[in-house]
């Protein structure tokens, strides 16, 4: 299906241009979110008739996206959640999720405004874009962690999850020693009885 975009649509072209699109595509989310009109000639008349409004108004909500992503470029949040030894999370971190880490910080995010290329199931710093407007993205860092304490050490570059393993590790080694050691000295003196 030929439609007319009135506004940028990622990977389709910009305000204006007449596209084809999937049938599908079109009916189920172009033309209910009116991001774009049906390429017919009375449509074509309506929207040259429009062009300079639809401009403006997208010029208009692209200043108050800039502005809003001033406020959120850069930001960091903080997420708590529970995970196994090997830092895997019991679930998974969604848009939603992101989205409203953003909002109780004072931010307005739509979970639809969040970009993630798969759900985040690790614990760490991770980077999230969120797409304010078709023509303005920002970067925010979540830092998802079991605790608060975890998050601050994090947020310092330190790796907890192989810090946590480390520290196992030298408890076993100092354990080991220990045992060792007072193996050793029992065998020793069992050997000078002898």
């Amino acid at each position: 299906m030929k439609v007319i975009l009135l506004e940028r649509v990622e990977g389709w072209g910009g305000l204006g241009d007449v596209v084809t699109v999937k049938d599908g595509y079109a009916r189920n989310f172009l033309l209910p979110r009116h991001k774009a009109l049906r390429a017919n000639a009375a449509n074509l008349k309506v929207f040259e008739a429009q062009r300079s409004e639809i401009e403006a108004r997208n010029a208009k909500a692209k200043d108050a996206a800039g502005k809003a992503g001033e406020k959120l470029d850069g930001s960091s949040y903080i997420l708590i959640r529970q995970a196994g030894e090997s830092g895997q999370l019991y679930g998974s971190v969604a848009g939603r999720d992101v989205a409203d880490a953003v909002n109780a910080e004072g931010g307005k995010v739509e979970r639809a405004m969040v970009v993630l290329d798969k759900p985040i199931k690790t614990l760490g710093l991770h980077e999230v874009k969120i797409r304010l407007h078709p023509e303005v993205t920002v970067t925010v860092t979540l830092n998802i962690a079991r605790s608060a304490d975890e998050a601050e050490r994090q947020a310092r570059g330190e790796n907890v999850i192989n810090a946590q393993f480390e520290e196992e590790r030298l408890a076993a080694e100092e354990a080991a020693a220990d045992l060792l050691e007072g193996g050793a000295g029992q065998a020793a003196a069992e050997f000078t009885e002898a």
